[in-house]
């Protein structure tokens, strides 16, 4: 399997997972210690496994039905691009908002990086638009 076919398949499982929601094995897709990351563009950087690990606790935690639906990818050698939308319904605390009850569905663009020696997924950077997600949730959720 050439380098292109082995990042897709392993962006694919990692997304599945995801979309599955098995939080705890998301993490164990990363190369493991402290290279691991996810970047979520504008709330933070989630360093090593552990600290990917509470994100997609507290992830899972605020929109247990989350799905991502995937309209484009993109490769590269080292990186691969996938664009879509992340959907679900808001029903647990996120960044201290109160669980509204409330419909999700943010365009998204997702950066997998690999290491380019191992060929091993690192992490992944997220960009959305998070400001306008949280202004919705605040705007509209319970009083």
């Amino acid at each position: 399997m050439d380098l292109i076919s082995r990042q897709r398949a392993a962006v694919a499982e990692h997304i599945r997972l995801e979309n599955e929601h098995q939080w705890a094995a998301v993490p164990s897709r990363l190369s493991e210690g402290d290279r691991a990351f996810f970047d979520f563009v504008a709330v933070g950087q989630f360093k090593g496994a552990e600290g990917v690990r509470q994100l997609y606790q507290t992830i899972g935690t605020a929109f247990p039905d989350l799905h991502i639906e995937i309209s484009a990818e993109y490769d590269v050698p080292g990186c691969s691009i996938r664009e879509g939308f992340i959907t679900g319904t808001h029903q647990g605390e996120y960044l201290g908002i109160p669980a509204s009850g409330l419909p999700i569905r943010i365009a998204m663009a997702a950066f997998f990086v690999f290491d380019p020696a191992s060929g091993e997924l690192i992490g992944e950077r997220l960009y959305l638009d998070h400001g306008t997600a949280l202004q919705y949730l605040r705007s509209k959720g319970p009083a």
